[in-house]
């Protein structure tokens, strides 16, 4: 007693239960209500019984007969309230479709491995594959408790069976399984051999499709299991497996059907991917089969929900197969979704799985006729057919237009298409010839009925023409016209058929590049070629009129270089534009106004015939490109260099004229531009030769060729000359003086910049240094040398500062090397390390050109400048006299960050008054004189006295 009180203590114990009522005339009991399902610790568990006839409640201890540190058990009480003694069955299936789950499904198991009652004989345990069945006899009045041990918790389905009932209802479903399995191995049979006969891709597609069903459909109703003797933990493998390769055959049948491949490449990556993905899934159902179900579930919602709208997507744009797939992946679409409802306990009818898997054969089925429709339509076209009947296809396939002449009764026939293309009636185009002629260009009636009269007469030949069409609203669209005759059996030509094509696209793309190959892209003016040949046509009107003289204006604008790196590109262009629109303005129709290179304008001009007139119109349009073009509230100053040439009898082709009208505008150009050069023969003899120039320039400075003017800047407190700027002049031994425009973008280009850059620095350094050792001034003068982009991106830069200030001594920051905006933003990190180490060597450094490019403040912060040099765009006031507002805001913007102003372009007293008002203390321009050379700036600084002069000769 003491053992068993012990033992009671540490089992597990359950209450007493309510015993189920059962009757003769009920044929089936859902047990799962009234069942206590336990899950205790150890291999036994002891129970109350349910009370019986007397009232009296008992308890009974049962071992588990599976060992184990847990067991699970299912407790229920049946009460036999009758005067005869029943037989029941109790069920309890080992699969179940019906709340399978759909994410880790129970995919089934042996449910109970044993049943012990209260009292009487142990229940005895049936022979059915498909569930755990227990024959339990009930005595007349009695009460008993039964105690089922588990081998899962899970319990889908627990029933109390008339054993009659039962088995009608295994009998009736197993007719319906037999049914189904048949009908779905035909139905995958019939695909197979049809792929045999047919050979299509889509038959082994729906074949696979078929055989993965009735394997899934063999699986779920517990076929395959009788056939082979599968155990219940092999069944899980094959309907993990079963599903997974139903998911697959979707994907491939989708994928063949849709023939996806020839829409992107992308969807067969897609469908190989899945499929490979699938393969994996079929693998893991090995391992762990519940999880590879439930994927292969996900997945075939996936392939249901994403093909359908595939499916549509497709069928909305014209695509045949698809539009015969939708209501059958409609119905499948369908399918899954109850399935899914199904799986997830929602319906829990005996039927619906069945019915389920019924359907799905039945899927399969209209698949297989919707494939069968596809791949057996236009079977009358599979065979052999006749080269006119491959001729009418081969027309019909192509979309041209029929264009048919019955010569005997004069009529014209011509497709439909056509008369859409134009926009005409329906027949409009089917008329006799004359009438066919009509809606013909003007242009192209004569060539037309001549080729027809042609084909007519000689009994022979082509139409081969390109000809247009008026349509409805008066416009024409060209159509390429191949035709040829048909002769009769008495040898003349009874009809003249062929195919018309549409080519309006052709021609207009056509036209338009006619047009760019003789016409400028950016201003849609006359190119080089185009204007060539109008100066053809003129000198031949020259030599027809004596009366008539041509006249060839060449400009180009100056300094345009430079605007182009100030203020962009693309204001560049918007500025070339503008200035071809007003050239336009000034022309007459006669005129031609050409682009020849990139700031560059040619000009015919027949319109006038007068020399002063024309020298007059050349002025005209000097003055109209010096009017400011406004951006962005800034102000943009040009001129041009004009060159010009008469056109007489000396002139014999257009070269001649062009190069002399070049030269007249070289010469211009060199002697400082903004000025207008008519061609003299004598030009011919100061033609510039570039290569010569170049060369003359390497040995200009051994030569001693390079002379240095000095501009002076003057303080704008006192009038005093406070330094200088260095410039370069070049005494060219034949062409005399040149300016800096005509040599120093070759020096620029050549890279012998860098020496003269050198060269000059060390001169004006020299130079510097004299003077303030004679005249030793407070504060003292200071000279500024211009740098270029190629000694910036030196590294001997530095070194060649240092080397100068070496060899010359002057006073610290009084050498001052100037740089332009736009040169030192181009790489400004770069520029801000070389600037930070030139002027710790002690030079000056001063920032060119300022507000012509595009600068950050915060850079500007960052580089060493002492000085700011304005430019002279926002110094020279504006047509109205007011000057650019943003001239204040330098001014104090550079008193701000510690810098002194240095005003560039000062022309007027007007000038430096007002300058002086805004607070620069230096202003550089012509009011205070041309450029000098070193005795004349040194006289302009202050008179040397007699003492002092030998003192310097001493010295």
């Amino acid at each position: 007693m003491v053992v068993a009180l012990f033992a009671g203590l540490a089992s597990h114990s359950a209450e007493a239960l309510d015993a189920v009522a059962v009757r003769q005339n009920v044929p089936a009991i859902d047990l799962l209500p009234a069942a206590e399902q336990h899950r205790v610790e150890g291999d036994r568990i002891q129970v109350s019984t349910a009370p019986g006839p007397d009232g009296i409640v008992r308890r009974i201890e049962v071992r588990a007969r599976e060992p184990g540190t847990t067991s699970n058990w299912l407790v229920f009480a049946l009460a036999n309230n009758t005067d005869e003694q029943l037989d029941r069955l109790v069920v309890a299936p080992h699969f179940r479709m019906v709340g399978s789950g759909l994410v880790w499904p129970d995919l089934g198991s042996i449910r109970i491995v044993s049943l012990t009652p209260s009292q009487g004989f142990r229940p005895e345990q049936q022979n059915d594959p498909g569930s755990d069945t227990f024959l339990v006899t009930l005595d007349p009045g009695a009460t008993v408790t039964l105690v089922a041990e588990l081998r899962t918790p899970q319990v889908p389905q627990l029933y109390l069976w008339e054993p009659e009932a039962y088995k009608a209802k295994v009998n009736s479903f197993t007719l319906y399984y037999g049914i189904v399995i048949g009908i779905a191995g035909l139905l995958a049979l019939f695909l197979t051999i049809l792929f045999v006969v047919k050979g299509s891709v889509m038959f082994p597609a729906a074949a696979l499709l078929g055989w993965a069903v009735l394997a899934q459909i063999g699986t779920t109703f517990g076929f395959w299991a009788r056939v082979f003797d599968l155990s219940t933990e092999t069944q899980q493998i094959w309907r993990a497996g079963g599903e997974a390769i139903l998911a697959a055959t979707l994907v491939v049948f989708l994928f063949a059907y849709l023939n996806l491949s020839r829409w992107h490449v992308r969807y067969g990556h897609i469908a190989i991917g899945w499929l490979v993905f699938l393969g994996a899934l079929i693998g893991l159902a090995v391992v762990d089969p519940p999880m590879a179900a439930g994927i292969a579930r996900m997945s075939i919602l996936a392939v249901a929900v994403l093909g359908f709208c595939l499916i549509v997507y497709l069928s909305t744009h014209g695509f045949d197969r698809a539009v015969l797939l939708i209501p059958t992946w409609t119905l499948l679409l369908i399918w899954v979704i109850t399935s899914g409802f199904t799986i997830s306990g929602a319906f829990l009818n005996e039927l619906v799985a069945p019915a389920l898997l019924g359907g799905l054969v039945l899927i399969v089925m209209l698949i297989g006729f919707t494939v069968m429709q596809h791949a057996f339509a236009g079977g009358g076209l599979a065979g052999a057919v006749s080269d006119i009947e491959r001729r009418a296809l081969a027309i019909a396939g192509s979309g041209d237009i029929v264009w048919d002449w019955d010569v005997g009764r004069d009529a014209i026939f011509t497709s439909p298409e056509a008369e859409q293309l134009l926009g005409l009636k329906r027949g409009s185009l089917e008329t006799d010839a004359a009438g066919w002629l009509e809606t013909l260009h003007p242009s192209d009636r004569d060539r037309f009925r001549t080729a027809l009269d042609s084909v007519v007469d000689q009994r022979r030949g082509r139409i081969a023409q390109q000809l247009r069409l008026r349509s409805q609203d008066g416009h024409y669209m060209w159509f390429s016209l191949r035709a040829r005759p048909v002769i009769g059996s008495d040898g003349e030509v009874v009809r003249c058929i062929g195919t018309m094509v549409d080519i309006t696209e052709n021609k207009t793309a056509e036209e338009r590049l006619l047009h760019d190959a003789v016409h400028d892209n950016l201003t849609g003016l006359p190119n080089r070629a185009l204007f060539l040949d109008r100066m053809d046509a003129a000198l031949g009107f020259a030599r027809i009129d004596e009366t008539m003289r041509p006249a060839v204006i060449l400009l180009d604008i100056d300094r345009f270089k430079q605007v182009n790196l100030s203020a962009g590109v693309s204001i560049g262009d918007s500025i070339l534009l503008t200035i071809a629109r007003r050239l336009t303005r000034l022309l007459k129709p006669q005129d031609t106004l050409a682009r020849l290179s990139g700031d560059q304008y040619g000009i015919i001009l027949l319109s006038e015939r007068e020399p002063e007139r024309i020298t007059a119109f050349a002025d005209t349009i000097r003055k109209t490109l010096r009017t400011p073009i406004t951006f962005a509230n800034r102000e943009i100053f040009l001129t041009a260099s004009i060159g010009l040439a008469l056109v007489d009898a000396e002139h014999g082709r257009r070269e001649e004229v062009l190069k002399d009208a070049e030269l007249a505008m070289q010469v211009a150009k060199r002697i400082g531009g903004d000025r207008i050069e008519v061609f003299k023969p004598a030009l011919r003899a100061q033609k510039p030769d570039r290569l010569g120039i170049e060369s003359d320039l390497r040995r200009a400075i051994e030569r001693d060729e390079i002379a240095i003017l000095y501009q002076p800047i003057v303080r704008l407190e006192d009038r005093t000359v406070a330094g200088f700027e260095a410039l370069a002049r070049w005494n060219h031994p034949r062409l005399g003086k040149l300016a800096p425009a005509e040599f120093i973008p070759i020096a620029e280009e050549t890279g012998l910049i860098v020496d003269l850059g050198l060269f000059v620095m060390d001169r004006a350094a020299r130079q510097l240094g004299a003077w303030q050792r004679v005249l030793r001034l407070d504060p003292p003068i200071f000279v500024s040398v211009n740098v270029s982009s190629r000694q910036l991106l030196r590294h001997d830069l530095i070194q060649d500062v240092k080397g100068v200030l070496a060899r010359n001594v002057v006073i610290p920051d009084t050498l001052k090397l100037e740089l332009t905006e736009s040169l030192v933003m181009a790489n400004p990190e770069y520029a801000a390390q070389m600037l930070s180490r030139i002027r710790d060597l002690g030079a000056g450094l001063s920032l060119d050109d300022f507000g012509t490019g595009h600068s950050s403040l915060a850079y500007l912060q960052r580089f060493p400048f002492d000085t700011i040099k304005i430019d002279q765009q926002f110094v020279r006031p504006s047509a109205s006299g007011a000057r650019p507002v943003l001239l204040r805001s330098i001014v104090a913007m550079a008193h701000d960050l510690g810098m002194e102003v240095v005003a560039e372009g000062a022309e007027t007293e007007a000038d430096t008054i007002e300058l002086a008002r805004l607070g620069c203390e230096y202003v550089q321009g012509f009011v205070f004189g041309e450029p000098l050379t070193a005795e004349e700036a040194r006289r302009l600084i202050a008179p040397v006295p007699a003492e002092g002069q030998r003192a310097a000769a001493g010295r």
